[in-house]
């Protein structure tokens, strides 16, 4: 099913997503990668308050390459979402409703979405100089020093993701492998 959603996620766009969607997202989501998600997860522990608001927000697990002359910004292609594993299930408790990456997520993760009522976005990896024209405005809001790592505020119009796992933990790559050796 191909559907257009506005970011950050409502309840009810959660509820009706299901793993193997098409979705087009539109509207506010911000970058995290590595460094990012170290840094926010140390503040977490400190009792600090995070440099942007997680609850009902979308991360996309991004780095992007510097923006050539007149483009907003470079290649945006996703990075591996397993190595924000570790980070992410507190912060699925914390209020994050969606991410976007590429790669599997392990079982401490997926039972966080499911008991957090979240969802996780594939975007197409290699693709990235295709997924920066999604891009409308990006600014840097936190962790400048980090460079490509820095947490950006992105406006984006029509991004290409599928779901690949949804709120009830339904994963496409595992129902996808079954489906096949059928």
């Amino acid at each position: 099913m191909n559907r257009t959603i506005q970011v950050p996620l409502s309840e009810e766009d959660i509820n009706t997503l299901k793993a193997g969607d098409y979705v087009y997202l539109s509207g506010i989501i911000y970058t995290a990668r590595d460094a990012a998600h170290k840094r926010m997860y140390e503040s977490m522990h400190k009792g600090e308050a995070l440099p942007i608001e997680l609850n009902g927000n979308v991360l996309y697990y991004l780095g992007p390459s510097p923006a050539r002359e007149g483009q907003i910004i470079g290649s945006a292609g996703p990075t591996t979402s397993s190595r924000m594993d570790k980070y992410t299930p507190e912060m699925l408790d914390k209020g994050l409703k969606g991410m976007v990456g590429k790669g599997k997520r392990s079982p401490e993760v997926i039972e966080a979405m499911k008991k957090n009522g979240a969802v996780y976005f594939a975007a197409v990896g290699g693709a990235g100089a295709l997924l920066s024209k999604c891009i409308k405005k990006a600014d840097v809001v936190a962790y400048d020093d980090l460079g490509t790592e820095a947490i950006r505020k992105l406006e984006i119009e029509n991004l290409p993701v599928i779901v690949v796992i949804d709120k009830d933990g339904n994963n496409l790559y595992e129902t996808a492998k079954e489906k096949w050796k059928k």
